[in-house]
């Protein structure tokens, strides 16, 4: 069983939802500190004059030291950030293919009121991947109650779900420990990002940007364009059986 573990992140890009639908099951890992101006909380759409941010604003703690899934969003009534979103969204993708359906996301989760981050991210990652047709399991890291830290806290998860493959992003190379991967019998393997452009508004393509960019230029033509065109890189391969 192939698994993957990352944190939750702000209507996150294609590569994000790739990830996703090249496991088995999938972990949010929000039980781990918040930190700040980083994917949780924000991310890019194109505009006719470039990139533009979209930011949720939360309350940090005393120390700023909250975990992600309890990381408060902040709701205002003078100030209403769901209402600036879905007009900056409205001015930029209005002329595209699928604009009504990338745009119904956005509402349809808006509409709950999410008391933290994890949980608004989370479910804006669900009804994405019903858009998309993803059909992976998704938990949380929080349920499952790990122990240890950095690469042991992992492998207690991998273990936990089951997996005997872990996918991961090549940035966590730096971190993590193989030689703990090839001690607890699972592979680890590392995630390619190799994308073609697809059909987008405002001039020259620009990939990286949030996935409703994609879902609003390409609707159901959409999933053609979520595949990474690289084979995933094995680091440290599966044992083999005994003999």
């Amino acid at each position: 069983m192939r698994v993957g573990i990352i944190q939750s992140c702000y209507v996150p890009w294609r590569g994000f939802f790739d990830f996703i639908a090249s496991v088995d099951k999938f972990v949010f890992l929000d039980d781990v500190q918040y930190t700040r101006r980083d994917w949780r909380t924000r991310n890019q759409l194109k505009t006719p004059n470039g990139l533009v941010w979209i930011s949720v604003p939360v309350r940090y703690g005393a120390r700023g030291t909250q975990a992600i899934d309890q990381t408060e969003v902040i709701y205002s009534a003078t100030d209403d950030w769901r209402e600036r979103h879905l007009n900056m969204f409205r001015q930029h993708y209005s002329r595209a293919p699928s604009y009504a359906a990338a745009r119904s996301i956005l509402e349809n989760a808006f509409a709950f009121q999410d008391r933290s981050i994890s949980e608004l991210n989370i479910r804006l990652v669900r009804s994405v991947c019903a858009s998309l047709g993803i059909r992976t399991e998704l938990l949380s890291s929080r349920d499952l109650r790990a122990e240890g830290a950095k690469t042991d806290r992992l492998i207690d998860i991998l273990r936990k779900v089951g997996a005997s493959r872990y996918l991961s992003g090549a940035s966590a190379d730096a971190y993590l420990d193989k030689h703990a991967f090839a001690a607890s019998g699972i592979a680890l393997e590392y995630k390619t990002y190799d994308y073609p452009p697809y059909p987008q508004l405002w001039g020259e393509f620009i990939g990286g940007v949030s996935v409703l960019d994609l879902i609003a230029n390409c609707g159901p033509a959409s999933a053609d364009f979520l595949r990474s065109r690289s084979p995933d890189r094995v680091i440290v391969p599966a044992p083999h059986p005994p003999t």
